[in-house]
């Protein structure tokens, strides 16, 4: 049979309905096929429900026209649709025969594939077939492929790591100072706790665990002072740092062995008349704004939780409360 049904055009082939999301099978599919125009073989019976769900793009199963019957197992990419016009596929579904993964690989304009750390034999198959590197996590790597000619639409990979720093001062103006173990170009200079934020870390909340980790000293976070902005330093990666302003809640040091040579409450002419920071025209500037916020005579960012419409979710906004006058 065949049915036009509000632009879409259903022949020769079956489809099957998916309860939660869109499932593909793109063997014998052409790259230019993937549009308003989708090939389907339905029942008349089952035409008005299927239509919608068509429509947008939920719960199908696409095969072959070459597979006259659905009588024999086939393995299926599960996908959902992206914002850049593509798909994400799910690497739970990915075929177990390279065979079967490389006559699956066709698509939509972009197609985003994730295969698992046991899946690894299929990455080859998927360059063969014009996939690129997108990033990597433990346990997986991502990879991406932009079908139609002219630029990718779709995001770069990660481009930036984001490091911490806190600086911590008591009521005897005495900051809280460390000696890094790592031979890096602050080797022996007592410089403030700084660290890399983990995944899905608040920048305060990693501020105020870096020093917990490196010192054992209990902090709240006060202000956000400064953060400076460089590129092209580890793996060609750019590199955010966020310096935070730490008011200590207690005062007995314990060193992290691993990663810290020493520590120490420093009293603050003796820290920065250290060559270091004579030399370092950034590091003392830093170290001027902290001193500076420390006597109040500057105002940094403070965190506020608050929701946002453009991804639905609570987050924090830093920001400076405006003066009222």
């Amino acid at each position: 049979m065949e049915a036009v049904a509000k632009g879409w055009h259903f022949s020769g082939f079956y489809c099957q309905r998916h309860s939660e999301k869109p499932s593909f099978s793109f063997q014998g599919l052409s790259r230019g096929l993937w549009r308003n125009t989708l090939p389907l073989q339905v029942n008349s019976s089952e035409l008005n429900s299927l239509t919608s769900n068509v429509l947008k793009r939920k719960g199908i199963h696409v095969l072959s026209p070459h597979i006259s019957s659905p009588s024999f197992p086939i393995e299926f990419l599960d996908a959902l649709d992206d914002e850049y016009g593509g798909v994400v596929i799910n690497p739970e579904s990915l075929p177990s025969i390279a065979n079967a993964f490389a006559s699956a690989l066709r698509g939509k304009r972009g197609i985003w594939l994730k295969i698992l750390l046991e899946q690894a034999d299929l990455v080859p198959i998927a360059i063969q077939e014009g996939f690129n590197f997108h990033h990597a996590e433990p346990g997986y790597v991502m990879l991406t492929h932009w079908l139609p000619n002219g630029p990718c639409l779709l995001p770069a990979s990660p481009s930036h790591q984001i490091g911490i720093g806190g600086f911590v001062m008591n009521h005897k103006r005495e900051v809280l100072v460390v000696k890094e173990k790592c031979p890096c170009s602050c080797s022996g200079v007592w410089k403030l706790p700084t660290g890399y934020i983990n995944k899905s870390e608040e920048i305060f909340s990693g501020a105020i665990r870096e020093v917990k980790e490196e010192t054992g000293i209990d902090t709240i976070f006060l202000e956000m002072v400064a953060f400076r902005h460089v590129h092209l330093v580890s793996f060609e990666q750019s590199d955010l740092l966020f310096v935070c302003m730490l008011k200590p809640l207690s005062i007995e040091i314990t060193e992290d062995e691993k990663e810290i040579q020493s520590a120490k409450w420093m009293p603050l002419d003796e820290f920065i008349s250290q060559p270091f920071y004579k030399e370092d025209q950034m590091s003392r500037k830093i170290i001027d704004i902290c001193i500076t916020k420390y006597d109040n005579c500057y105002n940094g960012f403070i965190a506020h939780q608050m929701n946002s419409k453009l991804d639905r979710k609570l987050s924090y906004l830093y920001y400076n409360e405006p003066q009222k006058f």
